[in-house]
């Protein structure tokens, strides 16, 4: 039984060939997830505080604020803002909120956090930041140059640069953006 060394060892038993090896993972843990025009992107996991899937109305709606944010939405007893991520990243089209739920990542550094809308959660996936490219230009430049600042690299998979790119956000900057109706954490003692 488990106190026997054939158990600890693997001998004397009969090993299918995928519990003989795990492999070790390469690189770091990140979220990946789509945009509404259909872009993937990624996220580190350290960054990430939660996933969740509101139904919409979940998101309180806020008057007078920012076009780029859906309203609040209590997650655990904290009341975070959620962004359309798409729309921050100067996507045209809004995020679709006629649907069942809408994904939410709420990210956080330091005392901040924002919940992030995105159309798709796609996996959690282990990435090597050591690969990482500089960002290039695919589609729309104008799009491009508005999501450039809060974008830390790109990964390329395959021969199709377009269709094989996965781009990694930077949670900080997004955080510490002023696009969020133009307020400053230096003013308010943050």
């Amino acid at each position: 039984m488990v106190g026997s060394p054939d158990f600890l060892t693997g001998q004397g038993t009969d090993q299918s060939p995928e519990f003989q090896e795990l492999e070790s993972p390469e690189g770091e843990m990140h979220l990946r997830f789509f945009l509404q025009s259909g872009i993937e992107m990624a996220l580190p996991a350290v960054s990430i505080r939660e996933v969740t899937e509101p139904s919409p109305d979940r998101i309180t709606p806020v008057p007078n604020v920012s076009p780029l944010l859906l309203g609040t939405l209590n997650i655990r007893g904290q009341v975070i803002w959620v962004a359309d991520l798409g729309q921050f990243l100067g996507e045209v089209a809004p995020l679709s909120t006629d649907r069942a739920d809408i994904p939410v990542i709420a990210i956080e550094d330091q005392e901040r956090m924002l919940g992030l809308a995105v159309a798709k959660i796609a996996k959690m996936d282990w990435l090597d930041v050591e690969q990482l490219k500089a960002v290039k230009a695919v589609g729309d430049e104008a799009d491009f140059e508005a999501m450039k600042p809060f974008l830390r690299g790109e990964w390329h998979f395959g021969e199709d640069l377009a269709a094989s790119t996965l781009r990694l956000l930077d949670h900080v900057a997004i955080l510490g953006s002023e696009r969020w109706g133009g307020r400053d954490d230096r003013q308010h003692g943050g």
